[in-house]
């Protein structure tokens, strides 16, 4: 979901707990069909996922916005003003019923160090894609998040199939997909373009069968 990462651009949250591995329940019908109108909030072992708030806005400039960080994604913002633009256009399109960002809180923290996004767009293939900031690379903060984000998509929306891309180049994003059961189908030639030059894009997909079985307590 690269192309669409920062597009420019809160209720009371219910809490999900997504503990340890359990049998996915059978059926497609979606559990939380009203995420249009309230997201809940995702708990695993070390992670809390939530909407983005404003006061995310700082620490998302500090963690997405670097060089290393965004190198493959498209450009983000770069001032705070301009992320507040982003979370306010993201809870718009969210209320539109066509984009999820959820904020990626470690535990001990209080803001956002990463997102995670959806997109279910009439006529395209659902996209998830995300973003953590570098002091968290190889912390185990991505795969326990993109657990509790791929269980939501599939237990709580009810969708059958996620696609995601990344850059060929980009060999830490496309190793995190593998690792969390994504399968590479094709390239996609040219998919991003990032200052100008083109960038070829794996183009990866997860099925609702084919993730690691999570639990998801409603509460």
């Amino acid at each position: 979901m690269e192309k669409d990462t920062f597009e420019v651009a809160a209720a009371v949250e219910p809490a999900i707990v997504v503990p340890a591995t359990a049998p996915r329940d059978s059926g497609d019908r979606p559990q939380w069909p009203q995420w249009p109108s309230v997201l809940p909030t995702l708990i695993n072992r070390t992670t809390t996922l939530r909407e983005l708030r404003s006061v995310d806005a700082p620490s998302l400039l500090e963690m997405i916005s670097t060089e290393e960080v965004s190198r493959f994604i498209c450009s983000p913002p770069t001032t705070v003003e301009g992320y507040n633009q982003f979370i306010e256009w993201s809870h718009r399109r969210r209320a539109e019923g066509r984009y999820i960002c959820f904020g990626v809180i470690p535990d001990g923290f209080e803001v956002a160090v990463g997102i995670f996004q959806l997109q279910v767009r009439p006529g395209d293939a659902p996209e998830w894609g995300f973003a953590i900031g570098s002091p968290f690379w190889g912390t185990g903060l991505f795969v326990d998040g993109a657990e509790a984000v791929l269980d939501f998509a599939f237990r709580g929306m009810g969708l059958r199939c996620l696609g995601a891309r990344a850059a060929v180049e980009n060999g830490r994003g496309n190793r995190a997909l593998r690792k969390i059961g994504a399968v590479c189908e094709r390239v996609i030639p040219q998919g991003l373009i990032k200052n100008g030059r083109p960038l070829d894009e794996h183009y990866w997909t997860v099925p609702a069968d084919g993730r690691p079985h999570r639990k998801v307590i409603w509460k």
